[in-house]
């Protein structure tokens, strides 16, 4: 039967398809964000539905226990996705490209290659030989790990059900092609088509698949959204290139906590976990410098002390200039406005730049107070008192408003050996020693020795 080609144009963000072009996707509302995709159907056929081969099964009658985690040997790698691979999910592991994924792979399959049942690492952008120089300088045996370079995903699965691989991994979905979608590797139409099949795989016969994804410049997985919202879970590896630290983050896991992080260290071997990342973020802090504060946050179960650095200066362009890193800009921007209406800080003319060390981005309102106190210290040149931590949240009234968990930021802080420390008065309550601030003026008298 003859094929007729037709073209849709899908939103690379939201998955959307609609028949015509246009500037501005109908369903999210992003500007330039569809493309062209090409497919081939046959003229006249008709789509059958699948018939239903299973059975309603009563909740009661399921057993939470036939789903043992895998667990490969890295407890930091484990715990972000909640503790092991979990039978039958779907992972995407995103990231830069060079941010260091493959490696990430190739630790997690060496290690759970050394168990009963082979790992499958498929990978369409290296040859075995190149995998195997990466094998042995992380001092990989890879005894059950068996190579594949494939780019079929059709073929990829009649390897994988002929023999059920413990895991399977994929490297990396944008060079998966999937037959008779007549659009490039790594396009919306074959990434989804790939993305799909692999998890009907997945779901069928209990075997975990890993599936890498390279970032765009908006700092999303290429591909639609929707690749997202397909898999189980999803992680980003994060970090400095030229810097040795890695930060794994999980923003989405349904068998575990989202916002879980691992920090991990480049090193020739490849990746160290670092089971204290509180000592490893400060262990290069100076103590009485000007512009230096010190946060307690929370990232998904866990509580990381991390080192706030704030440099104010005199501008001299017309516009005072506001650099970021590791914190949000817009709340600087507020922080900004409240530090010089509510607490008589004036820094219209003042160049701020503000950087959270060690590659970690803060993004819940806690880091406000540290933020604020970094800024004053460097605008005065006064360093903090010694051994001071802080966190709360600042409203726009200058008033330090309570955050979430603080008694596991107070538990961190104790055993980071800080002595005091800066919260909202309700996290005073515990019977520690806390000092609790309720504004910023008092956080400011507070935080600094008086001359």
């Amino acid at each position: 039967m003859p094929q007729r080609q037709t073209t849709a144009y899908v939103c690379r963000d939201c998955g959307n398809s609609t028949p015509k072009w246009a500037g501005r996707c109908p369903q999210c509302g992003e500007w330039d964000t569809l493309d062209e995709v090409k497919t081939r159907k046959r003229k006249g056929a008709r789509v059958a539905r699948p018939i239903a081969a299973t059975e309603p099964i009563p909740l009661h009658a399921v057993d939470s226990a036939d789903y043992p985690r895998l667990r490969f040997g890295m407890p930091e790698v484990e715990r972000v996705l909640g503790g092991g691979m979990v039978p039958g999910s779907l992972a995407l592991l995103g990231g830069d490209p060079g941010i260091g994924k493959s490696t990430l792979l190739a630790h997690v399959s060496g290690g759970l290659a050394d168990k009963d049942r082979p790992v499958l690492y498929v990978s369409g952008e290296e040859s075995p030989h190149q995998i195997k120089l990466r094998a042995d300088r992380l001092n990989l045996a890879g005894r059950n790990l068996l190579l594949l370079p494939e780019v079929s995903v059709e073929a990829v699965l009649e390897h994988a059900r002929a023999e059920p691989p413990a895991m399977l991994v994929i490297d990396s979905i944008q060079t998966a092609m999937v037959d008779g979608i007549a659009s490039a590797p790594g396009s919306v139409s074959q990434v989804r088509e790939a993305a799909s099949r692999l998890l009907r795989f997945a779901k069928e016969t209990r075997v975990p698949v890993v599936i890498a994804g390279h970032v765009t410049k908006e700092g999303n997985i290429a591909g639609p959204r929707t690749l997202e919202h397909l898999v189980d879970a999803v992680l980003y590896l994060e970090g400095d290139p030229y810097s040795a630290w890695r930060i794994l983050r999980s923003v989405k896991n349904r068998f575990g906590p989202t916002h879980e992080v691992a920090v991990l260290e480049m090193s020739a071997a490849g990746f160290v976990e670092i089971a204290n990342p509180s000592a490893a973020f400060l262990s290069e802090r100076r103590e009485a410098t000007p512009g230096s504060a010190v946060a307690v946050a929370i990232e998904g179960t866990r509580a990381l002390m991390v080192e706030v650095q704030a440099l104010v200066n005199r501008t001299v362009y017309s516009l005072p200039k506001r650099v970021v890193n590791g914190y949000d800009s817009n709340r600087l921007n507020m922080m900004v406005a409240v530090l010089d209406r509510r607490a008589g800080i004036r820094l219209q003319d003042q160049d701020i730049y503000v950087n959270v060390v060690g590659g970690l981005s803060l993004a819940e309102p806690a880091a406000d107070l540290p933020v604020a106190l970094a800024i004053a210290s460097s605008l005065w040149n006064k360093p903090l008192r010694k051994g001071t931590a802080a966190f709360g949240e600042i409203g726009l009234a200058g008033e330090v408003r309570s955050v979430s968990q603080p008694e596991l930021r107070l538990d961190e802080a104790g055993r980071m050996d800080f002595d005091r420390c800066l919260a909202p008065p309700a996290a005073a309550s515990n019977g520690r020693e806390v000092l609790g601030v309720d504004s910023l003026s008092v956080a400011l008298e507070a935080g600094f020795e008086r001359s």
